[in-house]
């Protein structure tokens, strides 16, 4: 067997003991079976995400991988701008960045992670009613474009939420007067 498919064959292993909450036997991982993890959960899929978001849940069973699961969630940013919960996509946008980092391999899938952030948010916007959906994909890209060109969603400005928070205040008044 390739040694590629190997190792995403493993990955893939451990990813479902995890999810049936079977604990992994004690290992030394490589850096290569690391970063095969690392990217099947920093993909921009909703399964992708889901498959972090359940190793989050167990992180017990991702011990011998020393992955960094600390997070600032969204920075000097709203965790939840105006109600709309994007916790979670920064979260695992911070997973992406401080791993990579950590791994010396985030030059390389910067971009990727922006755009795995982005499409989080836009989820996480879908859910919400389709009167207000629009201020929230106008704050998920407010966030995309803060980390995508400074690295950081603490450049997100008062005025990118305000502007937000009238698209969702004229939305909802509109919605209210046709009843």
């Amino acid at each position: 067997m390739p040694r590629r498919l190997a190792t995403l064959f493993a990955a893939g292993a451990f990813a479902l003991l995890a999810m049936l909450g079977v604990s992994s036997p004690a290992f030394a991982v490589t850096t290569t079976q690391k970063l095969s993890v690392l990217s099947s959960w920093t993909q921009t899929s909703a399964s992708s995400y889901n498959a972090w978001n359940s190793a989050r849940l167990n992180k017990a069973a991702w011990s011998d991988y020393n992955f960094d699961w600390s997070t600032d969630y969204c920075s000097s940013s709203p965790d939840n701008p105006l109600g709309f919960k994007f916790t979670l996509s920064c979260a695992r946008h911070d997973f992406g960045y401080r791993n990579y980092k950590a791994m010396g391999q985030f030059s390389a899938n910067k971009s990727r992670l922006d755009s795995a952030f982005y499409e989080d948010l836009k989820r996480v916007c879908a859910t919400y009613n389709i009167v207000v959906r629009p201020a929230c994909y106008s704050l998920a890209w407010t966030y995309y474009e803060a980390v995508s060109i400074f690295g950081s969603v603490a450049a997100v400005q008062q005025s990118d939420i305000d502007r937000a928070a009238r698209m969702k205040a004229t939305a909802e008044h509109r919605a209210a007067l046709r009843g």
